[in-house]
């Protein structure tokens, strides 16, 4: 009975060794799994690193250019801005040196044609602005386009309309820029 009894610890020894060996080996292979998935955890981390770097190199680059961009666009503006008026200013200067030449004429009638032509320039140049009278006398008065200084009471003219223009108005484009003085017909 000794023996048997020496058997039987050996048996169970040796089942208890085949059951840690097979956990051992099941341990091993489930690390295995772990260590692939954590390298392919690392490979999608690295790749996402670098996917950051380059967008943060994308956007260091947009907003260089954006900032570029805008410096450039503000200088056009400002030539624009200053230089606006070039084209203007040079048609003003022919209508200067002809009431230059105007001055130097010494008979009367030359002079009054003279100053009708450079009358007639600087109107022409205006219309080409888009610049444009506001017709007053015999108008309706209109408080967007005129001014009254004045009112009388006139049997010739209807109620609520312009008597009498005392200074012109004018229009730029579609904004009135200087109003009409009038004198208005108020009964």
């Amino acid at each position: 009975m000794t023996d048997e009894k020496k058997g039987e610890p050996e048996v169970e020894s040796e089942v208890e060794s085949q059951d840690i060996q097979e956990k051992y080996e099941e341990l091993l292979e489930e690390l295995e799994l772990k260590e692939k998935e954590l390298q392919e955890v690392k490979q999608a981390l690295e790749k996402q690193e670098e996917e950051t770097k380059e967008y943060i190199s994308l956007s260091q680059r947009l907003q260089a250019d954006f900032e570029n961009f805008k410096k450039i666009t503000d200088k056009r503006n400002k030539d624009l801005i200053k230089f606006a008026n070039e084209d203007i200013i040079k048609d003003f200067l022919d209508c200067y040196e002809d009431f230059g030449r105007a001055l130097e004429i010494e008979n009367d009638d030359d002079l009054k044609e003279g100053v009708e032509l450079i009358y007639n320039k600087f109107k022409d140049i205006l219309t080409k602005e888009g610049i444009e009278e506001i017709p007053a006398k015999g108008e309706k008065f209109d408080l967007n386009k005129h001014e009254a200084m004045m009112v009388q009471k006139s049997d010739d003219v209807e109620n609520d309309y312009i008597i009498e223009e005392l200074m012109k108005g004018y229009m730029y484009k579609d904004k009135v820029l200087k109003y009409s003085k009038v004198i208005v017909c108020k009964k």
